[in-house]
């Protein structure tokens, strides 16, 4: 058995894989930045100023502290039950973009195997 572990772990599909995992996790770090700090506040501007990172529904207040609460962050420290929906529009976005540049690296990538 331990044989065929070496055999597994020396074909180049693994190698490749693990390649690919830690590029993609480096990748994520720069798609986040890209999103939270260049596209967020600019759509936050055109929706008026709006900052998503702080659009939340509270649902039950917290037992440290009563609502109102001026940021998402301050309502979870107080324990509050918060629906924290610009989070969720925020991490849609990050996934758009991601999934639009790994098809563009796999359209490139088709194409240089064709020519």
């Amino acid at each position: 058995m331990l044989n065929e572990f070496k055999e597994f772990i020396a074909k180049g599909n693994v190698m490749d894989l693990a390649v690919g995992v830690i590029i993609g996790a480096a990748f994520q770090r720069i798609v986040d930045s890209l999103v939270n700090d260049v596209i967020m506040p600019v759509v936050g501007l055109v929706a008026g100023g709006t900052d998503f990172t702080n659009m939340f529904v509270v649902m039950k207040d917290g037992i440290k502290a009563p609502a109102p609460y001026a940021s998402l962050a301050e309502a979870k420290a107080a324990g509050a039950a918060v629906f924290g929906y610009g989070a969720f529009i925020t991490q849609v976005v990050q996934f758009l973009i991601l999934a639009w540049v790994v098809f563009l690296m796999v359209k490139f990538v088709n194409r240089l195997r064709r020519d």
